[in-house]
């Protein structure tokens, strides 16, 4: 990520448009745009003030009476900081003032004492905890310096401010700076550049006269600069930079940590400060690690070395890890007279290493592990020497050391325009695709069918004729290009049909109040006999693993039901008074007793359900789904020895005299096994099998001209006759008359003698030819009557 402050993105590019906008067109050429921060914006009436005097407060020990000057007035302010002083330069919130976060401030008493204000913490004008400076961490915001009275806080400091965040892709470090992101939005905009004017003032000692630098590891870093500044004077940065800094997200420590990191935020190249008098010998080496070298960093901790990393040494000791942190006993302290300024060029394969070893990330080697342009090296250590004297931090030699055995150019090759254009589907001219090139600062020459371009050392991403074709599309604008029909012989994608029946297999149970579930295929040996399975069951014949990671996960499935129970069990004993869940997924059953065949992979779909529900909302939950996958067919019939399931509380489900699932309630034992403390109801299906017999064609049936006739009938049978036996005779005596029947009763009572039960019905009858009479109908009601009569000794209820 990178955070890009527009106030300062501005002293490089103009950007003439809102912030939305400049966002939208960002995305729109390539970097990404996740969000956009506005600061200040929530900040009334906070202005600079001057404490002219403090006294005790007469009735408190931990509070103090401010004279507050802010120009026009001098506001009375009881505080219990003790950070502040008279003399010190203040944001205070006035009568009226708004706060981050909602806050509104007014005139109060303080144990009797008026109150005309609050003086302001970094953390009350809305800066992050995580940035705030050490010295103001705890207070009120000492200011650094004397600034108009009664003038907007916001305006002084640089409150109000927009952060853009980016999302920078790991083939575009140059983008990891203000300048990188700069040419960004210059090259969308249309805009040039303004770089920093580098003159650095500098004293008539030599650098080399004090520092000589040698690389030994040449693989490890490609290039050395070493700068040299006397009389340094640490001391905290002034405000703009600190603000510029902590809107990146970085803490201001003191100046001279505050402009390494200024710059490489600027430039994008990782700088540090060595104390020069701890660099013994004068003379900075570059070589690889000890094997298991103590070294400890800059945070105080003790880092054991291999030595295939590099440090920076020297003559005695080891002073920093390359790319990645410096020492502790070089760090540059409020004594340090001499620094030396080290930009260097590390290898980013190496430091990305060294940083994964240590389990140490910082800024820098981000960046050095991303790969950063050797060529800015110079440039980014003459910009901290131009800084220090501009702040007026110490004295820089004249010249510098630099060492760079192997230069890296500019490299040139051979593009053609049109290929650029055939893999885009444009027409840009030639012309245009060179400006597009100069936007970009790409030296670009026109040779009518190739064009050679020069690119800069920053862009290591353009490698591929395809690369230059992209960065063409990108600025000329994708919104630009036209839409294509793709060409040639190109697959179609899509979905396969099993996936498919599989998303509408959850769409559908999703819809009736079912969650989806996921469970590990690995699982105890000991989940058979939970769900009460007899000693000769194949699926007691489950795969063991060679490696499990327990016991409880040793083996691999042969049922999706111990799965869902044991999700059931959690919620139940979680007080969760109901659920509804599914879960569709593997089982595996070997091919052969012996094991030395991958097993058989069958997908399965298990449902289970507790609260209140019972065994006919389950079955009518089932029957929604296969008619919801438009399968026909299917019935169920009673079973009564499956050992997971309640006996005469269980049913089979049946298409074609083939056996595809069965559903009911949990045998007592099975719910005892998993501590459910009310009944719960499942259903195993063999997804397999559903997914061959799915029909998802849906024919359309026009509305029916002619009416239809329903004639209700409940009779009275024996209580072992079943509702399967009526719907059969039903459906075979119905006719073609016969659309459709639905049970709507069942009773059994004071009014039905023991031992029998009233059970009834609606059937409706329609010809969709003509209107039926009722004979037609008698017919065929009267013919299902008598058959239950004769087959099932059944009688009308009267």
């Amino acid at each position: 990520m990178m955070y890009v402050s527009l106030n300062w993105l501005k002293d490089y590019v103009n950007v003439h448009i809102d912030t939305a906008e400049l966002a939208d067109k960002m995305t729109m050429s390539g970097s990404m745009v996740e969000g956009i921060e506005v600061l200040g914006e929530d900040i009334k009436n906070v202005v600079v003030g001057h404490i002219d005097s403090i006294r005790q407060h007469p009735d408190a020990d931990k509070l103090v009476i401010c004279q507050v000057n802010i120009g026009e007035q001098i506001l009375q302010i009881v505080t219990g900081a003790t950070n502040i002083s008279e003399g010190d330069y203040i944001p205070v919130a006035t009568h009226g003032a708004l706060l981050p976060g909602g806050v509104k401030i007014k005139k109060g008493k303080l144990r009797g004492e008026v109150s005309e204000g609050m003086l302001c913490s970094p953390d009350e004008l809305g800066i992050p905890k995580a940035v705030i400076p050490e010295k103001h961490k705890d207070g009120i915001w000492i200011l650094d310096q004397a600034y108009p009275l009664g003038k907007d806080i916001t305006e002084v400091l640089g409150l109000k401010d927009q952060v853009v965040e980016f999302e920078i892709t790991s083939n575009r470090p140059d983008c990891l700076s203000m300048i990188g992101m700069a040419r960004e939005v210059a090259a969308t905009l249309g805009e040039a550049v303004q770089y920093p004017k580098i003159e650095v003032k500098e004293i008539e000692e030599k650098t080399s006269d004090h520092i000589a630098v040698e690389i030994e590891d040449t693989e490890g870093c490609s290039r050395y600069v070493a700068r040299v500044v006397k009389n340094v004077k640490i001391e905290p940065s002034p405000q703009w930079m600190q603000q510029r800094l902590m809107s990146a997200g970085i803490r201001p420590i003191n100046n001279m940590v505050d402009i390494t990191n200024y710059v490489m935020l600027e430039y994008g190249q990782p700088l540090h400060a060595f104390d020069l008098s701890y660099v013994a010998g004068n003379k900075i080496i570059v070589k690889k690690a000890k094997e298991d070298e103590v070294f400890v960093t800059l945070d105080g901790m003790e880092r054991k070395l291999k030595s295939s990393m590099t440090v920076i040494a020297d003559n005695d000791k080891s002073l920093a890890i390359a790319g990645v942190m410096g020492g502790e006993q070089s760090e540059v302290t409020e004594g340090t007279k001499t620094i030396l300024i080290e930009s260097a060029h590390f290898n980013n394969n190496s430091t990305r290493l060294t940083s994964k070893q240590l389990a140490l990330r910082t800024e820098a080697s981000a960046r050095f592990e991303k790969g950063v342009d050797p060529n800015i090296t110079r440039i980014a250590a003459d910009r901290v020497c131009q800084l220090i004297v501009e702040l007026n931090a110490g004295e820089v030699l004249e010249g510098a050391v630099d060492v760079y055995p192997n230069e890296v150019k500019p490299y040139t090759t051979t593009i053609r325009p049109r290929k650029i254009n055939a893999l885009l589907g444009t027409n840009i001219s030639n012309a245009d695709m060179v400006e597009i090139f100069r936007k970009l600062e790409i030296k670009a020459v026109d040779y009518n069918d190739t064009m050679e371009v020069t690119v800069p050392t920053y862009r290591m991403d353009l490698v591929m004729e395809a690369d230059f074709a992209e960065e063409v599309g990108r600025i000329f604008g994708y919104d630009r290009i036209p839409a294509t029909m793709a060409k040639g012989n190109i697959a179609v994608g899509g979905k396969p049909e099993k996936q498919i029946i599989e998303d509408s297999t959850r769409k559908l149970l999703n819809g009736m109040g079912f969650n989806e579930i996921l469970t590990y295929s690995f699982v105890s040996p000991k989940s058979i006999e939970m769900i009460n399975l007899g000693e000769d069951s194949i699926k007691r014949n489950m795969i063991k693993l060679l490696n499990p990671l327990g016991d409880e996960t040793s083996v691999m499935r042969t049922s999706l039901l111990p799965n869902i129970l044991d999700v059931a069990a959690r919620n139940n004993n979680r007080k969760v008074e109901e659920m509804r869940a599914f879960e569709i997924g593997q089982i595996f059953i070997p091919k052969t007793e012996a094991l030395q065949e991958l097993p058989v992979e069958i997908p399965n779909l298990v449902m289970a359900m507790y609260g209140k529900e019972d065994f006919f909302t389950l079955k009518g939950f089932v029957e929604a789904l296969l008619k919801g996958l438009g399968i026909e067919g299917y019935e169920f019939t009673v079973e009564r020895n499956h050992p997971s399931y309640h006996p005469g509380r269980c049913a089979n489900i049946v298409i074609e005299g083939k056996f595809i699932g069965v559903l009911g309630e949990l045998h007592p034992m099975v719910v005892e096994n998993y501590d459910l403390s009310q009944r719960c109801y499942c259903a195993e299906i063999d997804f397999g099998a559903v997914i061959a017999l799915t029909n998802m064609e849906r024919i359309y049936q026009p509305l029916p001209k002619y009416p239809s006739i329903t004639r209700d009938f409940a009779v009275v049978v024996k209580e072992t006759v079943l509702v399967k036996e009526i719907e059969d005779i039903i459906k075979n005596q119905g006719g073609k008359l016969l659309e459709s029947f639905k049970l709507f009763d069942v009773y059994q009572g004071s009014q039905i003698k023991e031992g029998f039960k009233s059970i009834a019905y609606t059937i409706t009858y329609r010809n969709k030819e003509r209107t039926l009479t009722d004979e037609e109908v008698n017919a065929s009601h009267n013919r299902i009557l008598a058959e239950i009569r004769e087959k099932l000794e059944g009688s009308l209820r009267e």
